[in-house]
This record gives structure tokens, C-alpha cells and sequence, in this order.
């Protein structure tokens, strides 16, 4: 681990349980939804991460406790470290406080999210799907969501799937 993160997996630890794991030199915090909105807090106040550069999911489904994983990664910029938050979520009905009060970016982040996990950000001010269109059902990034499939046309088949294209009738 990288020695400037040190004392701020120590605060992590102290102030909050949190769990901690590193992989490949990354590391990565376990926060739970509670205290989310607060690490984040004491993360950009006093340890200096002052950049959310990027906010997704993960959905391990057929597992429904914790079904998805919620990731904040944080950067410091003076310190020239990243930090990730996960904050585990269960599958019901998967709520987590909105992040945009700490760090105004995370207003469009959260919006992708919801729109492609259906992760709801509670207190989000402006809630509107961004990437699907609106009345799209289901969230295209959850493993559970159904697979379009076409076949691919190659020489042997093609015959076959030409029968099937929708020419225009004369």
C-alpha cells in the first residue's frame, strides 16, 4: 500500500469499521450506506480528495445480499493517490443517499447509474433517466436483463438470413 494512504485507511478504519482489501496496488474501502455521505465527507475536508473521478456499479446477481456494489473511486490530486469506495446494496430495492451535496459531479454519475442499474441516489435533484430513452423498462447493465440477439452472417449461412431481412416490397 502506498504510504500516503496510510492514514487515511487508519481514519477509515477508526471512524467507521470500515473493511479494507488491496488488489494490485489498488484500495479498495467497504463502506456501508450509512456512512457513505460521511466518509466522503472526511475523505474530501481532510484528507485532500478533492476529485470524484468516477462513480459505477456491479451487479452480482443470481446473489441478492449484497447484490450490487456501488464504487466510488476518488482521486487526490495533491497527494497523487486514488482511493476506492464500495458501499454493498441489496437487490429489493437498491437505495443510496445521493453523493451530489459533496461533490457536484456525482450529479450526472448517479444518473447514469440509476439509469443502467436502477440504483436509486435518494435526495438526487434531478432524478431523470440520461442515457436510455424515457419508458424504457428494466436497467440494460443488470445481469438479469434479457440479451438481444441477432446471428451473424457469414458465407455459409447467408442464404438463410437473407430470407429473414426485411427488404422493401416493390
Amino acid at each position: 500500500m502506498d504510504k500516503k494512504l496510510e492514514p487515511v485507511v487508519k481514519a477509515l478504519q477508526d471512524k467507521f469499521g470500515a473493511a479494507f482489501e488491496e488488489f494490485r496496488g489498488e484500495v479498495h474501502a467497504f463502506i456501508t450506506v450509512e456512512q457513505i455521505i460521511e466518509a466522503l465527507t472526511l475523505l474530501r475536508d481532510e484528507h485532500e480528495f478533492e476529485l470524484l473521478s468516477a462513480l459505477t456499479a456491479v451487479d452480482y446477481w443470481p446473489q441478492e445480499s449484497p447484490r450490487f456494489h456501488v464504487i466510488y473511486q476518488l482521486s487526490s490530486l495533491a497527494k497523487n493517490v486514488t482511493l476506492q469506495l464500495r458501499v454493498p446494496v441489496n437487490g429489493g430495492q437498491p437505495k443510496v443517499p445521493t453523493a451530489t451535496r459533496v461533490y457536484d459531479v456525482a450529479n450526472w454519475r448517479e444518473r447514469e447509474v440509476f439509469d443502467m442499474f436502477g440504483i436509486e441516489f435518494e435526495g438526487h435533484p434531478d432524478p431523470r433517466r440520461i442515457l436510455m430513452p424515457e419508458g424504457t423498462e428494466g436497467y440494460p447493465l443488470r445481469k438479469d436483463f434479457p440479451l438481444g440477439y441477432e446471428e451473424p452472417q457469414f458465407t455459409f449461412n447467408f442464404e438463410e438470413i437473407d430470407l429473414r431481412k426485411p427488404y422493401a416490397k416493390e
